[in-house]
């Protein structure tokens, strides 16, 4: 008892500290039922190459942030629910080690450690957090957000097959993921399981498909006397200042030296702290 107790005050004082590192913009962790599995640092993939990020493992959420001072204060702070995450472990390539895929409905991205076993830690960690929860009950899954394809692997439009070039930039569909031009990806369209209203880019392909299906639920809704649905879906010209600073960095894969930003986490790598396993319970 005297144990647990003491358990239970540390792990208080654990969250406090990071709701502390993100200052007045970061949302409040402490809650009942909530505790802190492990923190550290991984590197995740976005536009301006791979960043270091601060992760902190809870049993019910993954929170993760930029790293302003190393152990004491963070900023852009993300909560994702772990019922709400998919993982999937992906092997070594010639350009990225310990590496592995995270799918959420909004946004998918790759992460790495610095070691296969702090790779697998990781992964272990989060699938065991989430098979509490589901065994203590789960929402349906929901829709996860596509993974883009990387910049690098099309010189080409993956629609119409021209050739990109620096007037001929490179964009990419919210919908497939695919890299686009910007003639082929003009169009705009909401995709509900990223945004409930905001309307997102969208290769002309997917803006068909997704105006046929909005279509054929508004006569769905109209046969059961409710009325259409009234979403707008923007102009051609219509530029939509949805992303945060979080997500804009997600608009573009740029093919970097692993060795740099591997050696750039070694120099900064916190290592990962896993807290007592028997302490952790599902959320009730």
């Amino acid at each position: 008892m005297e144990e647990q107790l003491m358990f239970a005050q540390n792990n208080r004082e654990r969250i406090q500290a990071v709701e502390n590192s993100f200052g007045p913009s970061g949302k409040a962790l402490s809650q009942p039922g909530r505790v802190l599995i492990g923190e550290g640092r991984l590197m995740k993939l976005s536009r301006r190459g791979p960043q270091p990020k601060a992760f902190f493992l809870f049993n019910d959420v993954l929170v993760y942030g930029s790293i302003i001072l190393n152990g004491r204060w963070n900023k852009n702070q993300q909560v994702l629910p772990l019922e709400y995450i998919q993982l999937e472990d992906l092997e070594d390539s010639t350009k990225m080690r310990n590496q592995w895929l995270l799918r959420t409905p909004r946004k998918s991205f790759y992460m790495a450690a610095v070691s296969y076993e702090e790779k697998r830690a990781w992964i272990e960690h989060i699938e065991e957090c989430q098979s509490r929860l589901h065994s203590a009950g789960s929402r349906p899954r929901p829709d996860f957000a596509v993974t883009w394809i990387p910049d690098q692997a099309s010189a080409v439009c993956m629609r119409c097959s021209n050739s990109f070039s620096v007037a001929h930039r490179r964009h990419h569909c919210r919908k497939c993921g695919f890299v686009v031009c910007g003639a082929c990806s003009k169009k705009r369209a909401v995709i509900e399981h990223i945004h409930p209203t905001k309307s997102l880019r969208v290769c002309n392909m997917c803006h068909s498909s997704l105006s046929t299906m909005k279509h054929r639920a508004e006569i769905k809704e109209e046969s059961r006397g409710r009325g259409s649905s009234t979403d707008k879906i923007c102009s051609d010209e219509d530029e939509v200042d949805w992303c945060s600073e979080e997500e804009e960095a997600e608009e573009q894969l740029e093919a970097h030296d692993p060795r740099r930003w591997m050696d750039s986490l070694m120099e900064t790598w916190s290592t990962y702290v896993y807290l007592k396993p028997e302490h952790v319970k599902p959320l009730t």
